[in-house]
């Protein structure tokens, strides 16, 4: 599999680590059920099959964070952008 990296160009998925889904949004401390927020927010993931945003890091490359845009069916990738630029969908960034 290669990634499209948006500061080194298309690379191995083996200079990358993959963290996992990036959708999910991080709960707000202040609220009531904080506690229970944080519990599934950490331990409780989806395992979708199809279009996925995931977070992976460039580790043997530029040591940035990347929102890939992949399909978990086919390994397919739709595109991949910097985790610093706004929320759009990956396969967006030009």
């Amino acid at each position: 599999m290669r990634i499209p990296c948006p500061y080194c160009g298309e690379r191995d998925a083996h200079e990358f680590a993959y963290l996992g889904d990036a959708t999910p949004a991080r709960p707000d401390p202040a609220a009531e059920d904080a506690e229970q927020r944080f519990h599934d927010y950490v331990y409780l993931r989806d395992n979708p099959a199809g279009a996925h945003i995931e977070w992976w890091y460039h580790a043997n490359g530029c040591r940035q964070w990347l929102k890939v845009e992949r399909d978990t069916r086919t390994h397919a990738i739709a595109g991949a952008r910097a985790a610093r630029e706004a929320d759009t969908p990956a396969g967006d960034a030009a």
